[in-house]
């Protein structure tokens, strides 16, 4: 995990094992079936193919994030009154507004924390969807601590 200066959540690198395992559905859409290397985590995740295209046996770097801002997370201080504040997670296509985590990511989705289901004591799987493309994150709750119910989140990916 990184920091707790960092808005960043959860990251890993994951290897894909399989792409639409059950059939493609969609034109633009695959799901994608993955594992990652350091936390031992089983990965789901429908992704516009369009925009990033994958392959089988492919590595790629996945963080999840509380917000995209730099630096370490607001908490509503002091500074929270400042007025800037409300502009915090700007970003634009036109290049303008704010230069965030998005700028280190070929990859981004924005969404909710929806579900969470404890298999087993050890094992969890917390489920998010960002615009109806579901993911579903399944491993140790130990790597899962910062992700919350019903909390926005970020999903930024990268070859």
């Amino acid at each position: 995990m990184t920091s707790v200066s960092s808005n960043i959540i959860f990251d890993d690198i994951f290897t894909i094992n399989a792409i639409d395992k059950e059939g493609k559905k969609f034109d633009r859409v695959s799901r994608l079936y993955a594992h990652s290397k350091n936390y031992d985590m089983d990965l789901s995740l429908d992704y516009n193919i369009e925009l990033f295209p994958l392959k089988q046996d492919q590595s790629f770097a996945l963080a999840l994030a509380s917000s995209l801002a730099r630096g370490p997370p607001t908490t509503g201080g002091a500074d929270a009154d400042d007025g800037d504040d409300k502009d915090r997670d700007v970003w634009r296509p036109d290049g303008k507004g704010r230069r965030g985590l998005e700028e280190d990511y070929d990859y981004v989705m924005y969404g909710k924390v929806y579900k969470f289901d404890s298999g087993t004591s050890e094992i969890v799987t917390a489920y998010a969807s960002f615009g109806g493309l579901l993911m579903a994150l399944t491993g140790s709750y130990r790597h899962m601590t910062n992700i919350v119910l019903g909390d926005p989140i970020y999903l930024l990916m990268r070859k």
